[in-house]
């Protein structure tokens, strides 16, 4: 998540973090501060350093998006496009400096159009722009579009503002040569992060999201065209926890107003939504109107639903839990296996009789110091056919490689990890790890874009694979593509 104010950041982790775990800090399996640890299948290739305007501890590398030969990694300060056509040698193409926490990107139009998620209030939709208030009416956010079929030239041409901003977006394609933009914005509540978290265009109940149509040979012409009410019953209105908790965090977790993230499979004309204190799945037949099929809570263990992820047959569903916003240490003994994990449900049933069932939780087993953010993050499938395996970020708990064919057992087979950053960093590790014809692409946080190669027997024919294009929220249908 990691919200555009550093207020919110200190507001999640002290509600939902945990206290310090001595024996995690003391532990002699962490690594030395910046050592890269890997499985004995798992080999580090390259890394490419943040640079340029990018290169202090508070431009914060985000999401990654891929066309062709080249990777697009945003950043709170703008975007980067490296080429990686040798993928054990990438090189930066160009880096556009255009601020707007946390700029997720994504690309359309066989890789000539760019779009990047604003959300924080600015001063206008310019690269230029400097922070306003959230209690400005004249403050913007939303999505802005840009021209780069001159990857070395981007141009910057039309945005469009979106209520509660941009904090993430997801493409859907439309008919007629045009794009659907998901665009995902929550509030949270007074009691977590300690003051009104509303703007004038952002009110609870805050139970929707905006949608987009971009017409792909005329994308100044982008405009919203839909703002869809998913939970008009109000969804999950959340618990601020008891002040007594042995472990802070237990019975903390945040109400359904808006949605963090959703993930289209446009193949199956299913979407999953990680919507703050839902997980939700949701027919996207008519791509201007989304339907709610089913929602599913747990109120055991998760705090924020952040993420999802479709497997191929689209018969099951990771969610993710971003305990702690994504800046608390929460991979230690103290917080144990199920909290800031991943959660894996089976679809059972078709159509209107869909239900989201619960089969197990997921989470790396190596302890972090309790110096290193860790939870939960982006990650995508690994394209092997007949196996469900996945490759996700955990922030400073690195990279695993895991398997959840079997839903009930989930294991990891690989990992890629670096040890504590040295003092002095606000927040690090991999923000988001996606497999793209054939390797592993990392942005981190703080140490720019790693690429990784896992060689191994269960994930080798995914190497076959190969795409054009790739938005990790839009699940490519690997297999039985048309």
């Amino acid at each position: 998540m990691l919200g555009s104010l550093t207020g919110l950041i200190l507001a999640l982790s002290a509600v939902l973090a945990a206290p310090p775990s001595a024996s995690a800090s003391a532990s002699a399996d962490i690594p030395g501060v910046d050592e890269v640890v890997t499985s004995s299948n798992v080999k580090h290739l390259a890394n490419v350093p943040k640079s340029g305007p990018f290169a202090g501890p508070n431009a914060l590398g985000t999401d990654i998006a891929f066309t062709g030969k080249y990777a697009i990694s945003g950043n709170y300060l703008g975007f980067t496009i490296y080429d990686i056509s040798k993928p054990s040698a990438p090189k930066i193409v160009s880096m556009v400096n255009c601020p707007g926490s946390q700029n997720d990107v994504s690309v359309a139009a066989d890789g000539k159009l760019l779009f990047l998620s604003t959300d924080s209030s600015r001063s206008d939709d310019s690269c230029q722009s400097t922070s306003k208030p959230l209690s400005d009416p004249t403050a913007w956010e939303g999505i802005k579009i840009f021209d780069i079929s001159d990857k070395a030239n981007p141009r910057y041409i039309k945005s469009v503002e979106t209520q509660c901003g941009s904090h993430t977006h997801t493409l859907v394609p439309g008919k007629r040569g045009s794009v659907y933009i998901y665009v995902s914005s929550y509030i949270l509540p007074t009691w977590l992060v300690g003051s009104p978290n509303v703007g004038p265009d952002c009110q609870p109940p805050f139970d929707k999201i905006s949608i987009v149509k971009v017409p792909l040979k005329a994308p100044t012409s982008a405009a919203v065209v839909a703002t869809p009410v998913l939970f008009p019953d109000g969804g999950n209105p959340g618990n601020p926890g008891q002040p007594d908790n042995p472990v802070p965090g237990d019975d903390t977790w945040v109400p359904t107003t808006g949605c963090h993230d959703i993930t289209a499979y446009p193949d199956k004309d299913l979407a999953a939504g990680a919507c703050m204190g839902d997980g939700a799945l949701f027919d996207i037949s008519n791509p201007e109107r989304p339907k709610v099929l089913t929602t599913v809570r747990d109120t055991a263990n998760f705090a924020f639903w952040h993420s999802a992820t479709f497997n191929q047959r689209a018969n099951k569903v990771v969610f993710t839990d971003e305990l702690g916003g994504g800046s608390a240490a929460t991979c230690n003994p103290a917080i144990g296996p199920n909290k800031g994990a991943n959660a894996i449900y089976d679809i059972v049933g078709k159509g209107k009789r869909a239900k989201l069932v619960f089969r197990s939780y997921y989470k790396i087993s190596r302890a972090n110091a309790d110096t290193e953010n860790c939870v939960a993050h982006n990650g995508s499938l690994i394209p092997v056919k007949g196996r469900d395996i996945m490759v996700q970020s955990w922030y400073q708990g690195g990279i695993s490689v895991w398997d959840f064919t079997n839903s009930r057992r989930p294991k990891e087979i690989g990992f890629f990890e670096r040890g504590p950053l040295p003092a002095g960093f606000p927040i690090g590790g991999t923000w988001s790890a996606y497999y793209y014809n054939g390797y592993i692409y990392s942005s981190d946080i703080q140490k720019g874009l790693d690429v990784v190669d896992i060689r191994d027997r269960r994930t080798d024919s995914g190497k076959r694979v190969r795409l054009s294009e790739l938005n990790t929220q839009t699940q490519p249908n690997y297999f039985d593509r048309h």
